[in-house]
């Protein structure tokens, strides 16, 4: 069952929110549709779902293997290579504090990066279509859906009152 995209646009916000409501009306899950727009709009203004995150748990990942991996550097280098000098201990509490500061601030750092690029989805698994309208101020709805829908969607879309429905290029021909 191959999967095609077919992205509708729309002059208005209303349109777009009463497709999305279409979408969801025929078993359409918020994983398989994407709302388009190069203007904010407020969360939730289309009716899609809330998007749960979980972007706070990478720093605090992060960081906590950055203090590990920084404690086991100051610790393992220090007694690998004991340098004993004027008769202070071998493990200093002071320049460790240094290293697993850098190192606790590093790890969540990279860590934080990992997490924009998986939570917002890239690479995205929708189809790529476009339309330039949609900087100029049109709002798309894309829809991934099985090729013996995608008649049904067009049909859906052009009710919702979408200006232009394109499909994904190697789509089934339009009937």
């Amino acid at each position: 069952m191959a999967r095609r995209g077919i992205l509708g646009l729309f002059r208005d916000a209303d349109g777009a929110a009463e497709a999305v409501d279409w979408l969801r009306r025929s078993q359409f899950s918020s994983e398989e549709f994407e709302v388009l727009t190069g203007s904010p709009y407020p969360e939730g203004a289309f009716g899609e779902g809330h998007i749960k995150h979980r972007l706070f748990i990478f720093p605090f990942v992060g960081a906590a293997l950055g203090f590990a991996v920084a404690i086991l550097l100051n610790i393992g280098t220090q007694v690998s290579y004991p340098i004993v000098t004027g008769g202070k201990p071998i493990l200093s509490l002071p320049p460790m504090t240094i290293i697993t500061y850098e190192g606790t601030l590093l790890g969540a750092i990279l860590f934080t990066v990992l997490g924009i690029v998986f939570e917002s989805r890239l690479p995205s698994r929708l189809p790529k279509i476009y339309d330039p309208r949609i900087s100029d101020g049109y709002i798309g709805v894309m829809v991934a859906c099985p090729e013996e829908r995608l008649n049904e969607v067009d049909r859906g879309l052009r009710q919702a009152g979408a200006v232009d429905v394109k499909w994904e290029p190697g789509a089934a021909a339009k009937i």
